[in-house]
């Protein structure tokens, strides 16, 4: 699995004119899962996104969590996280996960970040075209594959 996180003012996720997602101030995570990934991945990336401390504390170094900022997640499947690109000028997606493998890891990953975080968890619809609008608050954006979590 591979996560982008994005701290963010706020965020919102369309699709077809409907709004179907939106937070204030928190995490804006897309997320991509691959065939290679297992529900111990999920549950590591869950703990990690739910704990990472990069919110601004009073001296200004990244310190506070999401529940220390009361803030909230809008998480996105992507499967073009895991974009081929070493050959040619079209990017391959054979490495990600076919929807009726990701779809159920994408829907435990909605359940186990909201029990880490006892909060709603705002979503897009997985394989929609969705338009996503954020503040990206920093820049702060942070990537994480938990293939490289040793």
């Amino acid at each position: 699995m591979r996560a982008v996180i994005q701290r963010v003012s706020h965020a919102s996720c369309t699709v077809n004119g409907e709004i179907t997602g939106q937070i204030k101030q928190g995490f804006m995570v897309l997320l991509g899962i691959e065939d290679s990934d297992t529900d111990e991945d999920l549950t590591w990336l869950a703990q990690k996104i739910a704990n990472m401390r990069i919110f601004s504390d009073e001296n200004g170094l990244m310190n506070k969590s999401l529940e220390d900022i009361d803030g909230n997640i809008l998480l996105i499947s992507q499967f073009t996280l895991f974009a081929a690109t070493k050959k040619g000028n079209r990017p391959g997606f054979t490495r990600s996960a076919k929807p009726d493998f990701a779809i159920p890891l994408y829907e435990k990953m909605i359940l186990e970040l909201a029990k880490l975080t006892g909060k709603k968890i705002e979503c897009g619809i997985f394989g929609a075209d969705m338009k996503i609008n954020l503040l990206n608050d920093g820049p702060v954006t942070i990537t994480i594959d938990t293939k490289a979590k040793e």
